[in-house]
């Protein structure tokens, strides 16, 4: 059985009208908050994938948008597309209810959808947390798909029986082998920016497939949604993201779009590699500038990625050098960021881009030796050294790497001090100039190294 196999094997796909509790469900089943939930009928777009893992055994959770029902989402069509096509992916589905509202029209015509399928379906009554609402669940029944599960998804009620019985459908070879997260080789690349720059276009360039829903529609994309594709024997997990707008249209647009904005920071903070996408056709912007300071605190490496590059083609070497100019300037604190000019649309330097996020995430993990460190520190600060606020004679003694993800260096001086942020700057550029570190932010802390005990006073 080949990997893809594999993972459909064990693939459990969540279907239901909207608002029933899918992804209430969804997070519970996955032990984190990876999908939104508010009261608003619709919020969930994206088909969502993770893994969930009960007494041994593993297999995928996909959460859909919600199918069938009424829904005031202006994509609501291109999202039950999306669902349906999960749908045909599934081992085994789960057909979640409303106990409260009871069996309605709609369930059936989605029970009647899932039973094309040929698979195993288990009809999951959601929001069953007190006796009155169990009045309604024997009606449940009559969709024709045996047993009837009661649950209730925010307080965990009767989830563990329902696990119980997933695995025990699922075939054992599936569940034992399926693989439950990232590996070491992984490359996590958080694909981040302003609403509409074309974040969803180059996530499904780079998968070759529709992954996520792509429109004229600002905030299309509202949870982080991954996406596992393979290249040149890496595993890459692309996470695309919604777009993040200034704090304050945020605040005003409501419950969704603030849940978004957080769970695409979240993203960042998981990433290796940020790939901050830049409209090429409006210029670059100090929200760009933001978005990739927030991804420099997070500890990510970068490269800048200027989308529709082939509405600007043409325009000459000149152009190329003012624009990515202008990238420098607004970015001054991510200067070490790899810039690539490309299209989603048509695939212009697709490859390029991945190849700069390998070598990024290459340089964030790399390590220096002592000796090596020491060197580079005794040739530069012989040339330019350090000065201290009281005037003192300052010099560096020693220093050392302690740690990657990003790079961490400790420095030791004969004297208390703190850097001051131009010669900071200046030792992490020769830093990278000499070592490589491409992409990736730097940390560098200053210790005042203890004389030995027997010169102590």
């Amino acid at each position: 059985m080949n990997e893809r196999k594999k993972q459909q094997a064990c693939r459990v796909v969540l279907v239901g009208r909207p608002n029933v509790g899918k992804s209430t469900l969804f997070n519970r089943l996955a032990g984190s908050r990876r999908a939104i939930v508010t009261p608003v009928p619709g919020t969930t777009r994206d088909v969502l994938e993770a893994p969930v893992e009960w007494q041994g055994a593993q297999f995928a959770l996909v959460d859909t948008g919600g199918l069938f029902g009424r829904s005031e989402d202006p994509l609501h069509e291109e999202v039950s597309r999306q669902g349906l096509r999960a749908l045909d992916t599934a081992a085994l589905v789960l057909l979640l209810a409303d106990g409260r509202d009871g069996c309605v029209p709609a369930d059936y015509d989605l029970a009647k959808r899932v039973r094309q399928t040929g698979v195993p379906v288990l009809v999951v009554v959601n929001k069953v947390d007190d006796p009155a609402s169990e009045v309604g669940v024997g009606d449940f029944h009559r969709l024709g798909f045996e047993p009837v599960f009661r649950v209730s998804a925010e307080h965990g009620l009767g989830v563990g029986n329902l696990l119980d019985q997933v695995i025990s459908i699922l075939p054992d070879s599936a569940t034992r082998s399926a693989p439950a997260g990232k590996d070491q080789s992984e490359i996590a690349i958080a694909i981040v920016g302003r609403p509409n720059v074309g974040k969803s276009s180059l996530v499904n360039l780079l998968a070759r497939e529709d992954r996520v829903l792509v429109s004229e529609l600002a905030g299309t994309t509202r949870d982080a949604v991954d996406t596992v594709i393979r290249w040149q024997g890496r595993r890459l997990r692309l996470v695309d993201t919604a777009g993040i707008r200034r704090p304050g249209r945020v605040a005003k647009s409501g419950q969704v779009e603030s849940a978004s904005v957080a769970i695409a920071r979240r993203a960042m903070a998981r990433a290796d590699v940020a790939v901050v996408v830049l409209d090429t056709s409006t210029g670059v912007t100090h929200r760009d500038a933001a978005i990739a300071g927030e991804a420099e605190r997070a500890g990510c490496g970068i490269v800048c990625a200027a989308n529709k590059w082939d509405l600007v083609k043409g325009r000459g070497a000149e152009f190329v050098k003012s624009f990515d100019q202008t990238i420098r300037e607004e970015l001054k604190f991510a200067d070490y960021a790899p810039i690539v000019h490309l299209s989603a649309l048509t695939g212009t330097r697709s490859q390029k881009l991945l190849e700069l996020v390998e070598r990024v995430d290459r340089a964030r993990a790399a390590h220096v030796s002592t000796s090596d460190l020491n060197r580079f520190l005794e040739r530069v600060t012989k040339r330019h050294p350090p000065s201290s606020p009281n005037k003192r004679e300052v010099k560096f003694q020693y220093a050392t790497q302690i740690g990657v993800k990003p790079p961490r260096f400790l420095l030791f001086t004969n004297a208390p001090m703190r850097l001051h942020f131009s010669y900071e700057r200046f030792l992490k550029n020769r830093l990278r100039e000499s070592f490589e570190f491409i992409g990736t932010p730097l940390e560098i802390q200053v210790r005042a190294r203890r004389p030995p005990r027997g010169r102590r006073r």
